[in-house]
């Protein structure tokens, strides 16, 4: 193959990219745009053409499907030789290799989770935080860790950053330190160790430095904007000055910040390296021009930078679809009547996905598909190479493989094997068994598809061993259930996006105008993932017969031809949040309230009140609930000083609710049936008392 051969089908901009071989380089490339065509055909030329040996290049993605599929493409471009990792792979083979020689001894053991040593940390500062607390605070100690933040500086640096942990940051600053000894001490890593580790060893060693960047001299970075400023450090300590760099991405997809990713090192890339070489891709080969025409729509009122205006490149289809229901209830069961239309009309379940904000939507989707007979899958659930009768199959077909006879075929040994494990000729009807049977149905189709390229068993094992280790399964028939954080990076012929509601896109905390930016890029995310058809709905009320207080995301507002709907800006939303009529007067004393606190409470902190101890109690036990439930922080739903208000108030009706500071309509409409029936409760247990 001549070097110009790879370049071959490549639009404009993408052999624009190709040819930049290079650095510094920054492609800017929209949803669909053919990124990753470009940059592996950027790495092939380059090799091809005798710029780098394959063995120079480094190209780091955010996943290791990604990473495996670089792989896969370069091979097929006849470069085989190129190392594509994840920041956290390259870092830790880098870190096993050289630990020995630098440091001494047997290196650290990486830990998967924080949570079993963070629960050690509790015990050994005698705090029992629960569950959902934990998770919370283990995020908050990933991000301070990749902002390069450590423990004492933990407080300072979360108020800085408008950050409200799940509990006081003294008491994260102290759970952190303690995590931090532990670890330590038991001579482990978890991952943003491993890279800071990395560039350590690099920065205090110039013969490891030196070892590794005579390695390396070519970097290729996808997703730029999801990078943080830990990996920004590893990337410059790798580069070592150099700028033999390209770097991807997108900001309109910056949808990550809450973990300290920012996409500011891509859109200043040109302002850091003064003379780069930027290149746009905007020819949008996914979906179709009316959901093209529908995601730059979304993003007209946006304020991000570099803003990439889409070019559809496909046939016209289905203009989008909007649709209003009067529950949650309701939604589910049209949205799985739309599902089943369109698996009848012949688009695949597993080219179908339903996309929600929270995963506590799934359950409602769960239940309406499985009654209408539709077969559906938790993204994010059970990955499927560890799924239990999955890790049966690839061990007895492993089994298989080592005394196969020569006239034994794929096909036939793999349905005889799989059958004796559960894949019957019938479907079975839902649940465990249903999931079971995709399972292993999606092995057998993957055993086809390799045997009519000639594969054998022992192939065919070899195959599956590198799909688990590069966790790209086989498409499992079945609509894909997943928040719109999940699905990135993924597409399907049909997306329906549901719960479209001002409370849930933006959801109810994010309040600062960046906040309100990153939920609008949340909601361009799920629009680029639908090829063809696309559904967006959201409910009036949460439950049948229930308030219909609800509205459409203000993201729709000019978008769904309603008539009379209001235009909102994220400028002018919090504007009519904080408008106050008039002073707020303590109901006790009559003084006027000036703190925060105070105002909610509606007394003064001295004024003696008398409150149901067990009602407050209540109250906080249905918090811990709904915030496990919804995967939320707690003061998400309400915070203590709330909570105490209630309990202080006991109040009988919607409208006494409202009247608490903190509560407002669309809080009263998620949670506010729950409260009441708790203290209509504790009044009928006083009474009875």
């Amino acid at each position: 193959m001549e070097p110009y051969d790879v370049l071959a089908g490549l639009d404009p901009e993408q052999r624009d990219v190709a040819e930049a071989v290079r650095g510094p380089v920054c492609v800017l490339a929209g949803a669909g745009t053919g990124k990753t065509r470009a940059i592996t055909h950027r790495i092939a030329h380059a090799v091809r053409s005798g710029v780098v040996d394959a063995q120079g290049v480094l190209a780091v993605t955010f996943t290791t499907r990604a990473a495996g599929e670089l792989r896969q493409r370069l091979r097929q471009l006849g470069t085989p030789g190129v190392q594509a990792r994840t920041f956290h792979a390259a870092a830790l083979r880098q870190l096993t290799y050289f630990w020995p020689r630098v440091i001494g001894g047997d290196p650290p053991r990486v830990i998967e989770s924080k949570m079993p040593l963070l629960i050690d940390a509790c015990r050994s500062i005698r705090k029992n935080p629960d569950r959902s607390e934990l998770r919370d605070i283990a995020a908050e100690i990933e991000w301070a860790k990749v902002t390069q933040i450590a423990p004492e500086d933990y407080a300072d640096a979360a108020k800085k950053a408008g950050r409200t942990p799940p509990v006081a940051p003294e008491e994260v600053f102290r759970l952190y330190d303690a995590y931090e000894t532990l670890r330590r001490d038991r001579h482990l890593v978890d991952f943003e160790t491993i890279l800071e580790l990395t560039s350590a060893v690099m920065t205090e060693h110039r013969e490891v430095a030196a070892q590794i960047r005579e390695q390396y001299r070519y970097f290729v970075v996808d997703e730029y904007q999801d990078v943080n400023p830990l990996q920004k450090l590893l990337l410059d300590t790798w580069l070592g000055g150099r700028d033999d760099l390209c770097v991807v991405g997108d900001p309109n997809q910056t949808i990550y910040s809450f973990t300290g990713a920012t996409p500011r090192y891509l859109t200043g890339f040109s302002v850091e390296h003064p003379n780069a070489t930027v290149i746009k891709l905007v020819r949008d080969y996914r979906s179709t021009p009316q959901v093209v025409s529908l995601a730059n729509r979304v993003l007209e009122k946006a304020r991000t930078p570099h803003k990439l205006s889409l070019i559809a490149q496909r046939p016209d289809g289905p203009e989008p679809v909007f649709a209003e229901y009067d529950d949650e209830v309701a939604e589910a069961e049209g949205v799985a009547r739309a599902v089943k239309k369109l698996a009848d009309g012949g688009v695949p379940t597993r080219e179908i996905a339903v996309l929600f904000r929270v995963n506590a939507q799934s359950e409602a989707y769960e239940q309406a598909l499985g009654k209408a007979g539709v077969p559906y899958v938790l993204r994010g659930a059970d990955r499927f190479f560890e799924r239990p009768e999955v890790r049966q199959a690839v061990v007895l077909l492993r089994g298989a493989a080592r005394s196969v006879e020569p006239d034994d075929t794929l096909v036939t040994t793999v349905h005889h094997i799989l059958a004796g494990i559960g894949l019957t000729p019938v479907v079975p009807g839902g649940g465990k068994a249903r999931e079971k049977w995709e399972s292993l149905k999606a092995l057998a189709d993957l055993a086809e598809d390799l045997a009519a390229e000639g594969a054998d068993l022992p192939a065919f094992v070899t195959e599956l061993e590198r799909r688990a280790s590069e966790q790209h399964a086989p498409p499992v028939e079945g609509v894909t259930l997943a928040s719109l954080h999940a699905a990135k990076g993924l597409e399907w012929d049909a997306v329906f996006l549901v719960g479209v509601t001002d409370g849930m896109l933006p959801i109810i905390y994010a309040e600062t105008p960046e906040q309100i930016e990153e939920e609008r890029r949340l909601l361009y995310v799920g629009v680029t993932r639908a090829r063809a058809h696309l559904g967006l709905s959201w409910a009036l009320a949460r439950s049948p017969g229930g308030r219909r207080s609800r509205r459409p995301s203000r993201f729709l507002d000019g978008l769904t031809g309603r008539s009379g709907a209001q235009s909102r800006t994220p400028e002018s939303a919090p504007k009519e949040r904080r408008a106050v009529a008039a002073p707020v007067s303590c109901r006790i004393c009559a003084r006027t309230l000036t703190s925060a606190a105070a105002q909610k409470l509606g007394r003064c902190p001295t004024c003696p009140v008398d409150y149901d101890e067990a009602l407050l109690e209540a109250l906080k036990s249905w918090r811990t609930g709904v915030g496990k439930k919804d995967k939320i922080p707690q003061w998400a739903v309400f915070t203590d000083v709330t909570l105490q208000a209630i309990a202080e108030r006991a109040p009988a009706s919607e409208q006494d609710l409202l009247a608490i500071a903190g509560i407002g309509r669309v809080k009263l409409d998620r949670y506010g049936e729950a409260v009441l029936d708790l203290c209509r409760t504790a009044a009928n247990q006083t009474e009875d008392a």
